[in-house]
């Protein structure tokens, strides 16, 4: 197949598809590989590297007429870039990207009835086979790590305890709300720079991961037994059971020097955790960095895509903070890439075998038909003939 790789346009977006290493095994396969001029620059690759690594380098025009289309962001996850893109599509491209199909519905929509067949990464199941292809997972494993990078700037202290002649400097107190793979990275990094690190989460069985890493797991008089989803996402629960637990975590919140925001569920709004009230009663100088910020924000006074002082507390919104380390989170999302690519090609590709759970799962649009059951049903249609929704 001839593979496109395209420099990405949504604002703040310094990641790229494929790195030069990823270029050669797939010209190694037969396979020709065209990337867009500057694609790799932001993320620290430059054209060079590619053309030494067996592409060629090519306009914009030229590497959307490609068999496949390889991008990071595309339809709803690429923001205002996508009208220029949805333009470019054909009948028959392959777009393998991550597209945000279950908050954007209605741009996997309109990729439908550019005729192309979109793939959307974040559909990737949850099974052990899949594993090398879960862009979520290597995403928010960098993300965790940043986020606690950038409280730790923002706090007018240090992290570690300091014993020096002029005295004792105490740990900061940092506590980590939700405890998925951002989370749990979150925890070993602040454990890492000395702090003193407590975590949360709605889902009890990931207390025993939290305890390995160092860190103390905090319990709430809650009924969670119904916290986690399936694939080990958690679960939204009922606006009482919010309520409470937003009670009993403001107590825990005002004593921490920093919050670690992580708390998603999949097309969801993010949970409301943090209060106005638990933001009031924090220390003067003490951070919030709430990675829930492009869904809306685990804590009420969080701004998406700013960083505000809210009496005293410093309450940073990044959106994309895997882009803020686009030489590494670009390395990971390639191999992803990479894997799930040569998974399709073995079972077909440009045929999608609807039979296998990964490329079933994953399959978007195809034919000029948004083909996924849950995606149809969030754009408002009707499940398709010979389906086992419509049967």
């Amino acid at each position: 197949m001839k593979l496109g790789v395209v420099r990405e346009h949504c604002p703040g977006e310094r990641r790229v598809a494929l790195v030069p290493a990823a270029v050669a095994p797939l010209v190694k396969q037969g396979h020709e590989v065209l990337v867009e001029e500057s694609a790799g620059l932001a993320a620290g690759f430059d054209d060079a590297a590619y053309r030494d690594a067996g592409a060629r380098t090519a306009s914009r025009d030229d590497v959307f007429a490609a068999d496949c289309i390889l991008a990071v962001r595309t339809a709803g996850a690429a923001g205002a870039a996508w009208d220029e893109d949805r333009a470019r599509l054909r009948p028959g491209v392959v777009v393998v990207a991550m597209a945000d199909p279950l908050s954007e519905p209605e741009a996997c929509r309109a990729a439908a009835h550019s005729g192309a067949t979109l793939f959307a990464l974040e559909l990737v199941p949850r099974i052990t086979r899949a594993q090398s292809m879960d862009v979520l997972s290597s995403q928010a494993n960098i993300a965790g790590y940043r986020a606690v990078l950038e409280a730790a700037v923002h706090l007018p202290r240090i992290l570690p305890m300091m014993t020096t002649a002029a005295g004792t400097v105490t740990p900061a107190k940092v506590l980590v709300l939700g405890a998925g793979v951002a989370g749990l990275q979150a925890i070993a990094t602040a454990k890492r720079l000395g702090a003193q690190v407590s975590a949360y989460d709605v889902r009890p069985a990931v207390k025993e991961q939290v305890q390995s890493l160092g860190a103390k797991f905090v319990e709430l008089p809650l009924d969670t037994g119904a916290g986690e989803a399936a694939g080990g996402y958690a679960r939204a629960m009922g606006e009482e059971f919010y309520a409470r637990q937003r009670e009993l975590l403001g107590r825990v919140i005002a004593e921490q020097d920093i919050v670690i925001c992580t708390a998603l569920v999949p097309g969801q709004r993010s949970p409301l955790l943090v209060t106005r009230e638990a933001v009031d009663a924090m220390r003067p100088g003490s951070v919030i960095v709430d990675m829930a910020a492009e869904r809306g924000g685990n804590c009420a006074a969080t701004v998406p895509g700013e960083t505000v002082v809210v009496d005293g507390v410093t309450i940073a919104g990044p959106t994309n903070l895997a882009a803020a380390v686009p030489y590494h989170t670009s390395q990971l999302y390639a191999r992803n890439v990479t894997t799930f690519l040569t998974h399709l090609l073995a079972h077909g590709l440009p045929d999608v075998d609807t039979a296998d759970e990964i490329c079933r799962e994953t399959l978007v649009a195809r034919g000029g038909e948004v083909v996924h059951p849950r995606i149809r049903e969030r754009c408002g249609l009707p499940p398709l003939p010979g389906s086992a929704a419509a049967g």
